[in-house]
């Protein structure tokens, strides 16, 4: 009894003359486990699932949660996740009111789970590993651009954009885009850091600082930012945080922000420049939207770098003359890559990133990407799958 499972408990999900041992023989042979082997058996025993379906994408979309959408088999070099958490990123807001292209029904890019089914061609010993589903699903690595940054290909495809998300129950990811989750973290603490931590940790580093150099962080108190600033204060920069309202202005303080700015109330401008010598800071890096990136020149110093995160289509307000005289960068960055998320997840285990999560229900999704399009929220929300 020891070395296989009760033949009851495999008789209970299939019939006598079902072949289960091409799908669960591997979780047979690692018996007992019957928590994973429950979860793989339901993986098979059923054909649809629940997931957030997007209705009419556009200004009046809606999110709309289905029970009949089909599991998909895993094809070669994948595998079937069962998902337990996503968190919500602000750009899944633009895509679901189509601000930025989405040809996907459904949304979310921070998925954690666990890997229920194995496609051809896949180590056997990923069956039940944690694993987290990120942006970046694909990229070629064979284009001249992939050599330099994968997460730049011309020939990406990402989660929820153009492959379905992380708002469902079940999902499927190519192997090599898979992140192990340590054992030391929670899933809806792993969650933020797929995407929101990874954007700011790859932000921060393209910024090209040293330590005790300013950086001025927009939008600080939200869910990149706040991120952000923990980032920060581990590589040993000065932040200033900009934001509003007592709780933004508590909360980056506590995280370890030099100084917190408030948008609405402090001449922003000139305190920058009073708490940087008269020079502005070295880097601003923008999370926020059109009226942040407007004044993001006039808070930099001469030779400064403007690093651009946040989903903004407006045309950024600045000369060429005013680059070249002031010696001005521009970096777009959208996502870190594959090792910033080694970096960022060891600095998670150590203690030193932790985000700041929302818990909600499944069925408040809708709700959640409205809230997070009014700049309603603070620090990130993690949405719980349904089992």
């Amino acid at each position: 009894m020891k070395d296989n499972p009760p033949s009851f408990i495999l008789s209970a999900y299939f019939p006598p003359s079902y072949d289960f041992a091409k799908d669960v023989y591997y979780i047979v042979n690692s018996w007992p486990r019957p928590r994973s082997l429950y979860t793989a058996i339901m993986a098979e025993a059923r054909d649809t699932q629940s997931g957030a379906w997007v209705d009419q994408r556009g200004p009046d979309a809606r999110i709309k949660i289905r029970n009949d959408i089909p599991i998909p088999e895993p094809g070669t070099c994948e595998v079937l996740i069962k998902l337990s958490c996503s968190g919500v990123c602000h750009s899944d807001v633009h895509n679901m009111f189509g601000n930025t292209p989405m040809t996907a029904d459904i949304g979310g890019h921070e998925g954690v789970g666990h890997v229920v089914k194995l496609g051809t061609n896949v180590p056997h010993d990923l069956l039940q590993k944690r694993v987290g589903v990120k942006w970046l699903h694909t990229y070629c690595k064979q284009c001249e651009i992939c050599a330099v940054d994968v997460t730049a290909c011309p020939n990406q495809h990402n989660s929820g954009r153009d492959v379905p998300g992380t708002f469902q129950q079940y999902t499927l990811s190519p192997v090599e885009g898979l992140t192990i989750i340590p054992d030391a973290l929670d899933d809806v603490v792993a969650a933020p850091l797929l995407c929101a931590g990874l954007s700011m940790y790859g932000s921060i580093s393209r910024a090209g600082l040293k330590e005790g150099e300013w950086l001025v962080l927009t939008g600080a108190g939200g869910g990149l930012g706040h991120l952000g600033v923990q980032i920060a204060r581990e590589k040993g920069l000065k932040v200033i945080a900009i934001d509003t309202g007592e709780q933004k202005r508590n909360l980056c303080l506590k995280l370890g922000a030099t100084s917190f700015l408030d948008f609405k109330s402090d001449d922003v401008e000139t305190r920058v420049k009073e708490l940087t010598n008269g020079y502005g800071a070295h880097a601003v890096i923008s999370t926020a939207g059109p009226a942040a990136y407007a004044q993001s020149f006039r808070l930099l110093r001469n030779c400064g770098t403007l690093v651009c995160v946040g989903l903004v289509t407006d045309n950024l307000t600045v000369s060429p003359f005013e680059l070249l005289k002031r010696a001005l960068r521009i970096v777009g960055s959208s996502v870190g890559t594959p090792e910033h998320l080694e970096e960022l997840l060891e600095m998670a285990v150590q203690g030193k990133v932790k985000p700041v999560v929302q818990v909600r229900a499944f069925e408040d999704l809708d709700d959640v990407l409205r809230e997070l399009a009014a700049y309603q929220v603070e620090g990130r929300i993690v949405i719980k799958i349904p089992s």
